[in-house]
């Protein structure tokens, strides 16, 4: 008899959607990212080619190959080396990220700071943030240098405001979407800004693809808080539980302390503090008091408004592209609550 195999299921059919007209965009971009290994001082190629073996969806990347399309086939290099630049900027926020979460787990495999130790880890995430401005130098226009070191800047200022505020019981919906801004939306904003802007598509255009980035970007980070509690690290492939555990107050959890008055809040956090709630506790809390819906409304504003900047372009090539990686964004989040 047969083996059958495993069906896909339908985020994945949909992400093989997504990634098929890019996928000779993509493996330019693989060829190009290995054969940058070969750049870096022999001490750490080991560890950036094992920085660059796990990555991820490739979101960025492929919002920066939409974000200046102009049909199947057409590879424009400045769109890999924009590509790659925007890459190893993600790759080295998440390799500090595992740091500061102490996560073990990422794309399915253990993180380079469980593999190697957090000094190495914190100074090859250094190095990774370091080649891409190089690359990113490289561009005949200083714009693109601009763009990506200001970017670089923003998220590191996230992350730190982020550390800032753990435990804060007071943190509030404006500061919290001004971190997620900066960490996540950031990069996805220059992404599909790059691919625009080397498209030489008109400057309004750039400025509507690098909006829709922003908010597409915001809507993902919410989704991302929302995995990390209602998630399965076997399908996220990273580990979850760390929002809590370190008492980042992302959204899910806010409008959860929403729901105590001012002496049940701080109790709330401080039990977090303390490790006294479980991951199966605060499901059950979500689910009472729904606030996986609340969280899924955020969501559902930021894709409209990313959608929205578009509207007026409408007949320029990148929109039907990027509006169908929104809409996996979108399926990304009603899947999770389901």
């Amino acid at each position: 008899m047969p083996v059958q195999s495993k069906p896909h299921s339908p985020s994945t059919v949909a992400l093989q959607n997504l990634l098929q007209p890019v996928e000779l965009h993509l493996e330019a971009l693989r060829t190009f990212l290995n054969g940058q290994v070969e750049e870096f001082e022999e001490e750490i190629r080991e560890h950036v080619a094992y920085c660059l073996k796990h990555s991820g969806k490739r979101i960025r990347p492929m919002l920066l190959f939409y974000g200046g399309w102009k049909g199947e086939g057409i590879i424009n290099p400045a769109h890999v080396k924009a590509a790659a630049v925007v890459e190893l900027v993600h790759l080295a926020t998440l390799v500090h990220d595992d740091i500061l979460d102490d996560a073990h787990i990422r794309h399915k495999s253990p993180t380079l700071s469980r593999l190697a130790g957090p000094e190495v880890a914190v100074l090859v995430g250094d190095a990774l943030f370091a080649h891409a401005l190089n690359l990113a130098a490289d561009f005949p226009t200083t714009e693109v240098c601009k763009t990506v070191a200001l970017a670089t800047r923003r998220v590191c200022a996230g992350e730190i405001a982020q550390n800032f505020q753990k435990g804060n019981t007071e943190l509030s919906r404006a500061l919290y979407y001004r971190i997620i801004d900066y960490k996540t939306a950031e990069l996805f904003r220059v992404s599909s800004l790059l691919g625009a802007l080397l498209a030489d598509y008109p400057a309004a255009f750039v400025e509507a693809a690098g909006g829709f980035g922003r908010h597409l970007g915001i809507a993902y980070q919410i989704f991302d808080d929302l995995t990390d509690i209602l998630g399965k690290e076997e399908n996220a492939g990273k580990t979850l539980g760390t929002d809590a555990a370190n008492c980042k107050l992302t959204l899910p959890l806010m409008l959860l302390a929403e729901k105590f008055d001012a002496p049940e809040r701080a109790a709330f956090v401080q039990s977090l503090r303390d490790g006294q709630v479980s991951g199966e506790s605060l499901r059950e809390r979500f689910e009472k008091e729904h606030i996986a819906e609340a969280v899924a409304a955020a969501f559902d504003h930021e894709i409209f408004l990313a959608n929205r900047c578009l509207e007026p372009y409408g007949a320029l090539p990148p929109v039907h592209r990027l509006l169908e990686i929104s809409h996996f964004v979108a399926q990304m989040v009603n899947h999770l609550k389901h």
